[in-house]
């Protein structure tokens, strides 16, 4: 039993197939001898019946007389036919040597006697005379033993067979080896990722739904998961050695100053100022890589459910106005977002202040979606506006409908955004103006934003006017519980 675990799955498969076949191979010449002496105990049996009934129409007991026609056979093809009286007198025929019994007598029964050591088949029959009168016929034949066909049979057995089993193994190690080619090529692509550690390689196989496609499918996932997860590691350690280096500097040169030089209470207290915003700063910056990093891994899912979109964008900007101030930033309804979006200047202000006070239905955007989500999305978006726009600048949110899709629109009134950098502001760390310093931010906040929308079957775009202000939109597809991924 050692051996066979020791062995590969192919050859015990093969193994058990071969003693299958052997098994099935010894039960079929089990099979066969029984029908062989089935087959020659039913001929027996017709040919005695056929003797003795031939026999019976050549005969009569007529006046106490035995009329015998000249037909009649007393012994034919090994069958021996014997006359007796109704009282068990032997009057015709000669009974077979060393044969001796005192079987009574039964009309039409066939049945099988052993007798001198012999089996034998013995069928009665009845002739009668008159009503009460007549002879009994007895027919006997000996049980043939069969045994040169048996032996025939046995012989063709020891040669055929074990050439069968031999056959049986070796088709059956090349079917199981052809099935197990799926297999073996999952295993080499996994070797050979594990050995290159090439994650970007697959298996490949053609489509199918035996267990070996699904297998194979499940592989390239996995593969393809464990690409994702190792990209995003990577990007995750490159992205914060990258942006960690300037604030650890900062704080290490602050420290050094602090510890070379007497300084003031007030140059002190300036020093740790700066100590803390850059610390927030690297706070700030790893929780949102983090963040990032689980989403892109799938190991910070979604939380889907019902959101209205209208009453989350409301809070959210009721929130940050706080911040901001409320004329400063307000929402305003569908039919005023398209009246203040032909207004510039600080007027729009005024335009939006009056426009906020009409209310959007509740539930009339509701979608599906993580509202946690979608929050850090607008959250986003807000800050942005008055990050990079004037000093004195406004920005407005708005929810509407267009075209079968559900748009929330953030407009500022800002300096724009230029062509050339519209398509890469969306990728992490990618900063308009990095002479902005400490107020531009980690250069994170559009790559969020962008990666939310997708995680809701979305996009975002972008539309800016320079001098003029830009609007960043939300597309969610589908209005009314859109399903997730």
């Amino acid at each position: 039993m050692k051996i066979i675990r020791n062995r590969s799955v192919k050859w015990k498969i093969t193994l058990w197939l071969t003693i299958l076949m052997a098994l099935l191979s010894g039960l079929l010449l089990v099979f066969m001898l029984t029908i062989s002496r089935s087959v020659t105990t039913r001929t027996s049996m017709n040919q005695l019946s056929q003797t003795m009934r031939g026999n019976a129409f050549r005969i009569a007991y007529t006046d106490g007389r035995l009329q015998i026609d000249d037909g009649f056979q007393f012994y034919l093809d090994g069958v021996s036919t014997l006359v007796y009286s109704r009282g068990g007198a032997l009057m015709a025929g000669q009974l077979p040597v060393s044969f001796s019994t005192d079987e009574s007598f039964e009309n039409g029964s066939m049945r099988t006697i052993t007798a001198g050591g012999n089996r034998y088949l013995m069928l009665d029959l009845w002739i009668p005379s008159g009503w009460e009168d007549g002879v009994w016929l007895r027919g006997l034949l000996e049980m043939p033993e069969d045994r040169y066909g048996t032996n025939n049979i046995l012989r063709v057995a020891a040669v055929a067979l074990p050439l069968f089993i031999l056959l049986a193994a070796a088709g059956g190690y090349l079917i199981v080896r052809r099935s197990f080619r799926p297999l073996d090529q999952i295993s080499a692509t996994a070797s050979a990722i594990s050995e290159a550690k090439d994650l970007s390689r697959r298996i490949g196989l053609p489509p199918g739904k035996d267990e070996f496609s699904r297998l194979a499918e499940t592989f390239d996932s996995l593969f393809e998961r464990l690409e994702r997860s190792f990209e995003a590691e990577s990007q995750f350690t490159a992205d914060a050695s990258h942006e960690l280096r300037t604030p650890v500097s900062i704080i290490k040169g602050a420290c050094e100053y602090g510890m070379k030089y007497d300084e003031t209470a007030e140059e002190r207290k300036e020093t740790l100022e700066m100590i803390h915003r850059q610390a927030v700063k690297m706070s700030e910056l790893i929780t949102q890589l983090l963040s990032m990093t689980r989403l892109e891994q799938g190991t910070e899912l979604p939380e889907m459910a019902e959101v209205d979109l209208t009453a989350l964008a409301e809070s959210v900007v009721g929130e940050m106005a706080a911040d901001y101030g409320e004329e400063r930033l307000r929402y305003i309804s569908e039919e005023s977002a398209d009246a203040a979006g032909h207004t510039d200047g600080a007027g729009d202000a005024d335009t939006a202040g009056h426009a906020g006070n009409a209310q959007t239905p509740a539930g009339l955007y509701t979608i599906r979606g993580d509202a946690a989500l979608l929050t850090r999305l607008l959250r986003n978006l807000i800050d942005n506006g008055f990050k990079y726009g004037r000093p004195d600048g406004h920005v407005w949110v708005s929810v509407s409908e267009e075209n079968g899709e559900v748009l929330l629109k953030v407009r500022d009134d800002g300096i724009g955004i230029p062509a050339e950098h519209r398509e890469k502001i969306w990728q992490r760390f990618y900063q308009v103006d990095p002479s902005r310093g400490e107020t531009s931010g980690a250069g994170l906040g559009l790559a969020m934003v962008s990666q939310i929308a997708r995680l809701h079957g979305g996009f975002m775009s972008l539309e800016s006017v320079p001098e003029a202000g830009s609007v960043f939109t939300l597309h969610l597809p589908e209005k009314n519980f859109f399903n997730f991924m």
